[in-house]
């Protein structure tokens, strides 16, 4: 697996970098230049931080605040950062001792880097700092140094960078962070010294007298070298989702098959609709046609279903006969339908030319239903069921307004 570090700092301008392009088992290719000529297609990218950009702390935090990112959890060390918490970029790391380990960072730097990552086509980076990418055993400190700096790990999930020293007196930075660590009973047994320079003096047993720890010098240390499963990632910014090679080929055939499907399936939509439209015309066709066979002196013929049942209602009155239509058979379904209502439900009734309005008070929703259901079972249709405004002065609430019509 090919892994792309870029070592930036977040107070610099992303013009320049250096990198190292990590393979398996072989040297890293390093380099350093502009953006645009970073090596692309690396199956991972690292943006490390320096030491001295990351502050690593510890707060105490409830359950549901952790894994939690950005200002959300820049409260939680706002005495620390002194500054306006939306600044800064918080990741929760893990826990030590009884404390949760944070991760802050600038915020607005890591947006820059990561839009200028963007513009040359790396859209999936991982977020570490290069303190955590230290070699580190459980017992003993990791101090990397360059011959008047560096910055120390302490634990799997912290560490710091420390001031200035000089060969043959170490950082006071980093005799105060023995001391805090002596003072909770977690002073390492002894420092391990990696040199990042290729002078880094250290004078071993000056520095042992004044730390009061055994120090020993391990083997150079450099990030563009080290191991690929090294640090713990701050954040995973913008992961880039991509197909193994030949996916798509070996998806084509299915992307044919489903194409087909698709295909067949809005061609028979198409046809079915068709034969409907058609049924419809014809019957259509076939109700005008009854109708002018029936009434031959109608002038113009819009609907027919309604025309008909409205020359039949005319006929029946002229023979003398009632039609669903008419008022009293109307009123009488209705009055079996309110029966269901409660006494005083019904507040008006009006009808006119086969639609009854009815206004029903103190009647619950359940209630309605069921005196709709009746309507419905006498034949008759109800074209709505509204509730209308409260009526002021009245138990029950609420109005609702129903109308009916003839089928």
């Amino acid at each position: 697996m090919s892994l792309l570090r870029i070592y930036c700092s977040l107070t610099d301008a992303p013009q320049r970098c250096q990198w190292a392009l990590v393979g398996d088992g072989g040297e890293p290719i390093v380099g350093e230049g502009p953006l645009a000529q970073l090596p692309q297609r690396a199956e991972r990218v690292q943006l490390v931080l320096p030491a001295a950009e990351v502050l690593i702390t510890r707060a105490h935090l409830p359950q549901s605040a952790r894994r939690h990112a950005g200002s959300v959890l820049a409260y939680a060390v706002e005495d620390e950062t002194v500054g306006d918490p939306d600044a800064s970029q918080v990741s929760w790391l893990g826990t030590a001792a009884d404390a949760d380990v944070l991760a802050v960072a600038d915020r607005r730097g890591l947006k820059v880097w990561g839009d200028a990552l963007d513009a040359v086509g790396i859209r999936g980076y991982e977020v570490h700092c290069e303190t955590l990418m230290l070699p580190w055993i459980a017992g003993e400190w990791s101090l990397a140094w360059n011959g008047s700096e560096g910055f120390v790990r302490t634990a799997e999930l912290e560490g710091a960078a420390t001031d200035c020293g000089a060969p043959d007196s170490p950082p006071l930075s980093l005799r105060m962070m023995l001391d805090e660590a002596k003072s909770r009973g977690e002073a390492p047994a002894a420092i391990a010294v990696y040199a990042t320079a290729a002078e880094s003096p250290l004078e071993i047993e000056a520095w042992q007298r004044a730390l009061g720890v055994a120090l020993r010098m391990a083997e150079p240390w450099d990030w563009r070298t080290a191991p690929t499963e090294a640090g713990i990632s701050l954040a995973q910014a913008r992961t880039r989702w991509r197909l193994p090679p030949g996916t798509l080929a070996r998806l084509r055939p299915a992307a044919w098959i489903v194409g087909a499907a698709l295909a067949v399936h809005a061609l028979a939509l198409v046809v079915d609709w068709t034969r409907l439209a058609s049924e419809q015309r014809s019957l259509r066709a076939s109700m005008e046609s009854r109708f002018r066979a029936a009434f031959p002196e109608a002038v113009a013929v819009a609907d027919p279903a309604l025309q008909m049942r409205r020359k039949l209602a005319e006929a029946r009155h002229a023979a003398g006969q009632p039609d669903s239509g008419d008022f009293l058979p109307m009123i009488t379904n209705v009055a079996a339908a309110l029966k269901l209502a409660p006494p005083g439900g019904l507040r008006v009734a009006s009808y006119e030319s086969g639609r009854m309005t009815l206004e029903l008070a103190g009647v619950g929703d359940a209630g309605i239903r069921r005196i709709v259901a009746r309507l419905l079972q006498s034949g008759l249709q109800v074209d709505n069921a509204a509730a209308a405004s409260p009526a002021p002065g009245r138990p029950g609430g609420g109005t609702v307004v129903i109308t009916v019509r003839s089928s």
